[in-house]
């Protein structure tokens, strides 16, 4: 990274969070009504974002997800799993799961996002549902995990790489002693040898605004003896 790059990112964090206030309204949350978020509409004018900046990627931060929904939903309805306790979102977009979190009672909420527009969204959405967030602009997939009792993956399995790399990264967490909940619509990366169910409800999904689809929530567990067997005949 260059010197340049810290510069840049606070400066497109700055400039975003003054488009988004500006631009996009601020809305209850499908089936979660406890929650707020600034979400992109017909006349928000992303585009105008995307042709100030090249490297302006797809703006799934200003979506819902359907398992951040369920997520937060979960965590709003269990707030057991989250209070007094460190979290970790990881791939925060919005920030919906972190915000959830802290409204559950969590000890400290880090969100974390390698999109500079999500940290200023995250920072903006924390703030209208006055809680305490700590956004971090950074890929935390390729390193050792931060100090944290949970992480919580809002779908993160859309993408073959994408999905290994956070399924190994989430071994790391799990080696640690870290808790790991996964929301997810049942997409078809989602490692689902290593899940249990938890809960499920039917919310909306990203592209599909007029209808719902089945998403739950689950604890990712250690790899079974077998499991564990079949990695090293394959290597």
């Amino acid at each position: 990274m260059t010197n340049k790059q810290p510069d840049q990112n606070h400066a497109k964090i700055a400039a975003a969070r003054d488009f988004i206030s500006a631009n996009l309204p601020i809305a209850l949350v499908p089936s979660i009504p406890e929650i707020r978020l600034y979400k992109a509409g017909p006349q928000s004018g992303l585009w105008r974002l995307a042709e100030q900046d090249q490297e302006f990627g797809s703006p799934y931060w200003a979506h819902h997800w359907g398992g951040g929904l369920v997520l937060a939903r979960y965590l709003l309805d269990r707030p057991d799993a989250a209070a007094g306790r460190r979290v970790l979102d990881l791939g925060a977009g919005s920030g919906i799961v972190g915000i959830a979190a802290a409204k559950a009672g969590a000890a400290e909420v880090i969100a974390a996002d390698v999109d500079p527009y999500a940290i200023a969204a995250i920072g903006l959405n924390a703030a209208v549902n006055g809680v305490t967030i700590l956004p971090v602009l950074t890929d935390l997939t390729k390193g050792e995990p931060p100090a944290t009792d949970i992480v919580c993956v809002g779908d993160l399995f859309y993408e073959t790489a994408l999905a290994k790399r956070v399924t190994a990264f989430l071994d790391l967490c799990l080696a640690r002693g870290i808790e790991i909940l996964i929301g997810d619509p049942w997409r078809a990366h989602l490692p689902q040898s290593r899940l249990r169910l938890l809960a499920e409800y039917v919310v909306p999904d990203f592209g599909a605004a007029t209808s719902s689809r089945p998403s739950a929530v689950f604890a990712f567990e250690r790899k079974t003896p077998r499991q564990s067997r079949g990695d090293e005949d394959q290597s």
